[in-house]
């Protein structure tokens, strides 16, 4: 079994992403033990479909990824996000969460390393993993889904924080 082990952000400001790959799922966890989601990603010839969270608080990864990259559904139809993927070499990009009020990815895998950018400069996030012999193709989507989850949990600490004043 390969592992797959690294941060999305910063030190403060961020998740662990840890999971084990065993040629069919990447199972794993976003975030610690009591603040995070489980993952489970199954890929195969149909692509890639699981879950990240629970059944209420948690969000469906579906959609078709191959070694040249995907388009993929990370949430549901009306309260999810788009993800598109595009893998040249060793080089991930793409586009998450829409043309307009979306974030660009930015890979780039060195050996077994993984790192690059989700987003941008100001709301972006640093990726750094450590991916084994995982497809780079899976650890790239995984990576978007630890920064969803990440940046949906900080809209709901912000929702929460603007209701709490008054």
């Amino acid at each position: 079994m390969d592992r797959l082990s690294g941060r999305i952000g910063g030190t403060f400001g961020g998740y662990d992403l840890h999971g084990t790959w065993n040629g069919q799922e990447l199972a794993g966890r976003i975030g610690g033990r009591f603040q995070g989601k489980d993952v489970r990603l199954h890929y195969g010839a149909q692509g890639v479909e699981g879950r990240i969270g629970g059944a209420i608080a948690g969000f469906d990864a579906d959609g078709s990824l191959t070694p040249e990259g995907g388009k993929l559904r990370l949430g549901g139809h009306i309260d999810g996000d788009d993800l598109t993927l595009q893998i040249s070499g060793e080089c991930v990009s793409g586009r998450f969460s829409g043309r307009i009020d979306g974030k660009d990815v930015r890979l780039e895998r060195r050996g077994h390393e993984l790192s690059g950018r989700i987003g941008g400069v100001v709301d972006g996030k640093d990726v750094h993993l450590q991916l084994g012999d995982i497809p780079l193709e899976l650890a790239a989507v995984a990576a978007v889904c630890a920064y969803k989850a990440l940046e949906d949990e900080e809209a709901s600490s912000a929702a929460s924080s603007s209701g709490d004043s008054g």
